[in-house]
C-alpha cells in the first residue's frame, strides 16, 4: 500500500475528483499507479500459468471502470484501494467465466486460504468457485466477506483492514478465521 504520509494527498485528490475536478484525477494517477500495479500483479500471479490477461491490462481495465463509477463517496485511500481490489476481482472472474463458458461441469479443486497463492493449473475455475462462495458468504456475513476481499484479494494487512472498515484488529482476525472456515466448507462441498 501507499506510505501513510501519502494518505491525506490521495484522500484530498479523490474528493476533488468526486466533485468533477479532472485535474485532480491527473494528479491522482501517479500517486496510486504503483499500488494498483502491485494489486493487479497479486491477482495475475494467482491465475493459471498461461493466463493471457496481463498486469497492465488489468490495471487499465480496473482504472477505466473506477473512473466510470460516478457518485462514489470516496472515504479515503483505503476505500479507493478496497474498491480497486473488488473491481480487479470482478474483471478476472468475468474473464475466467468467458474463457470457461464452454467448459462447464468440470470439478473444482481444493483451494487454501492461508495467504499463499493458489498453485493449481485450473486457477480460473477456482477463482470462479471462490467468487461464488464469497458471494454466498457475503449474504450471510457482509463484513466478513469484505475482510476476505481486502486481505486475500487486496493484500491489505489486518491494521489496514481495521482502519478501512472502522473495526478493531481483533474483530478483523475473528472475521478472517470465520470466513476461512466457512469458505473452506463451501468449497469442499462444491
Amino acid at each position: 500500500m501507499l506510505p501513510a504520509n501519502d494518505a491525506p494527498a490521495v484522500t484530498l485528490l479523490l474528493r476533488q475528483w468526486q466533485v468533477g475536478d479532472a485535474a485532480a484525477l491527473a494528479q491522482l494517477v501517479p500517486l496510486v499507479q504503483d499500488t494498483l500495479r502491485r494489486l493487479a500483479h497479486r491477482y495475475v500471479n494467482r491465475e493459471r500459468h498461461n493466463h493471457t490477461l496481463q498486469t497492465t491490462a488489468l490495471v487499465n481495465e480496473a482504472f477505466i471502470r473506477l473512473v466510470g463509477h460516478k457518485g462514489v463517496d470516496w472515504e479515503g485511500r483505503a476505500h479507493f484501494f478496497a474498491l480497486s481490489a473488488q473491481v480487479m476481482r470482478h474483471i478476472l472472474v468475468d474473464y475466467a467465466r468467458q474463457r470457461a463458458s464452454g467448459k462447464r461441469g468440470g470439478e473444482y479443486r481444493h483451494v487454501t486460504f492461508d495467504g499463499k497463492p493458489i498453485v493449481s493449473p485450473e486457477r480460473s475455475a477456482e477463482l470462479i468457485a471462490l467468487h461464488d462462495a464469497l458471494a454466498a458468504f457475503e449474504s450471510v456475513n457482509p463484513r466478513g466477506a469484505k475482510v476476505v476481499e481486502l486481505r486475500y484479494f487486496g493484500g491489505m494487512s489486518n491494521p489496514e483492514i481495521a482502519r478501512a472498515l472502522g473495526i478493531s484488529e481483533t474483530t478483523v482476525e475473528r472475521d478472517w478465521r470465520l470466513a476461512k472456515a466457512w469458505l473452506f466448507r463451501e468449497l469442499r462441498a462444491g
